[in-house]
């Protein structure tokens, strides 16, 4: 068996061979339950918020019906935890947008 690091590594290589939202939503509905999607788009648009930081925590679940809890989960892997990931699909698509 392979460790769990390898696999992951094999499906993020996989996921940046993606060329289109609709090839990334075919892979989402094939790896996922829709309710495991529906919380990855959840905590996606709360980082999207947070990094306008417009509203309040409050705000944002109150918007958009998200726990406290994972606004705060969300806003501590954008702001304070090593991986990035939030954070680097943030700007890459702000820099797509220039």
């Amino acid at each position: 068996m392979q460790p769990e690091s390898f696999l992951i590594d094999e499906l993020a290589e996989a996921l940046v061979t993606l060329r289109s939202p609709a090839e990334a939503r075919a892979v989402l509905a094939d790896l996922c339950t829709p309710a495991e999607v529906h919380t990855l788009a959840e905590r996606w648009h709360v980082a999207r918020l947070l990094d306008e930081g417009k509203l309040t925590y409050r705000e944002i679940h109150e918007a958009t019906g998200v726990s406290t809890t994972t606004i705060v989960r969300v806003a501590r892997f954008l702001r304070q935890e090593v991986n990035g990931g939030y954070r680097a699909l943030l700007d890459a698509i702000k820099d797509k947008s220039r």
